[in-house]
């Protein structure tokens, strides 16, 4: 069969050159920061201005003493192989967590498990519980979304449904918009809470929802929860084993939560989280990720011992990006459709309307006369269906900036944001 004619980059399939590879892989799309580098390979940024990139959601606050400490204390661990399940006292450490942050009990020796990272455990949970033999296997996706869950589920052989946010909603979706034909064939439900990068949070009522779906079609719910750290607002944000056990289901039926100590800790290059939830279907994950050879390294495994225990420098790492909130989200504000997420670190902004919703010119234009990156929101949506049964993209006239850098560096691409706003304003007035 001849190979199709699609574009090796930009909102379309990839290209395999070699016809003996996984045909799966021609399904995948560049990821968003592929197509940024190409949107930008033509640019010449203005050299009168150092770059800034709010670009990438790499936390870049410094990573805590503790949790270096406890890993070059560990590092005669480097001699030993890991097992897949981890050690006992990290299972221990990450339930105690759970206990202290949602007040959830889990077992952890049938409830838990240790994974490097969120990103590898929703690509790795994913192949688990697709079953690509079912006609029509599918994957609910929040639209825009984290692009691994497009991928994990065109890799495990499934279509994806791209259930689109609402502005109107503080950017939740509206899920009896899915229709019950998507649902009977759904084997995956994930979501994102807080979300990437609207910063919106479920709630109760929304998880009764999500529940009460779940065990009326069976599919199972993966709850990304990695920014649930950072937040602000008093109350922090529920989370999906916390509403299960408030809604009266303490086994977790078909549920699974995964988090980091990538953003929580500043630790993105240790590559340190833990998924629980559902104990047959961590019985089963198990089981796969023995296979996968994904077991954490002991080193590791220590030094996300002394994290998980620690909650004093996540409390400081929550008050800095507070005061950087505070001060850098009235400034866009002044130029762009913008506030404060409820949570997490990126601020989901319409851009103006001199633009006529050209999320990839005001990128371009402005890293041309500024030097500031940002992403254009259409790379982290799709086009679906909406309310009105027409198609659309909900991140297109959007831009996603990451406020990851020190206040001080925000503040400055904030700044130059506003110049370029005004300028542009001023010029087609």
């Amino acid at each position: 069969m001849p190979r199709p004619e699609v574009p090796a980059a930009g909102n379309g399939p990839l290209i395999l050159d070699n016809a003996q590879m996984n045909p799966l892989l021609s399904r995948l799309q560049p990821y968003p920061f592929e197509r940024l580098r190409q949107l930008h390979a033509t640019v010449t940024p203005n050299p009168a201005y150092r770059p800034i990139s709010l670009g990438i959601g790499e936390p870049r606050h410094a990573t805590p003493e503790l949790i270096k400490t406890a890993l070059t204390a560990s590092l005669l661990g480097l001699a030993s192989y890991p097992g897949t399940l981890g050690e006992p006292s990290l299972r221990q450490s990450m339930a105690g967590w759970l206990q202290r942050r949602y007040g959830v009990t889990v077992d952890p020796a049938k409830q838990l498990l240790p994974v490097n990272g969120s990103r590898e455990a929703l690509f790795a949970l994913t192949q688990t519980i697709i079953d690509p033999t079912r006609p029509g296997a599918t994957v609910v996706s929040p639209n825009p979304f984290y692009q691994i869950y497009e991928g994990a589920a065109l890799l495990a052989g499934a279509d994806v449904f791209y259930a689109s946010s609402d502005p109107a909603r503080n950017f939740g979706i509206d899920w009896a918009l899915v229709p019950d034909a998507v649902w009977a064939k759904t084997q995956l439900l994930i979501v994102c809470s807080p979300g990437n990068p609207t910063g919106s949070v479920i709630g109760l009522a929304e998880w009764k929802q999500l529940f009460e779906l779940s065990d009326k079609y069976g599919f199972v719910i993966a709850s990304d929860e990695c920014y649930s750290e950072i937040y602000f607002r008093e109350e922090a944000p529920l989370g999906s084993l916390e509403a299960a056990v408030a809604l009266g289901r303490p086994d977790f039926k078909n549920l699974v939560a995964l988090t980091s100590l990538s953003k929580r800790s500043n630790v993105p290059g240790m590559r340190s989280g833990f998924v629980a939830g559902d104990a047959n279907i961590m019985k089963a994950f198990l089981l796969y990720r023995t296979y996968h050879g994904s077991a954490m390294s002991p080193v590791v495994q220590a030094a996300s011992r002394a994290a998980w225990d620690d909650e004093a420098h996540v409390v400081l790492n929550r008050e800095l990006y507070r005061q950087k909130f505070a001060e850098v989200t009235p400034l866009l504000a002044s130029v762009l459709n913008v506030s404060l997420p409820d949570a997490g670190f990126y601020l989901w902004a319409e851009i103006p309307p001199a633009f006529a919703g050209s999320d990839t010119a005001f990128s371009s234009q402005l890293l041309a006369q500024y030097n500031v990156v940002v992403l254009p929101g259409s790379y982290l949506a799709r086009d679906a269906l909406g309310a009105d049964g027409q198609r659309f993209n909900p991140g297109a006239g959007r831009i996603r900036m990451a406020l990851v850098a020190e206040t001080a560096e925000c503040r400055e691409a904030a700044e130059r944001i506003v110049q370029f706003c005004q300028s542009f304003k001023a010029e087609t007035a």
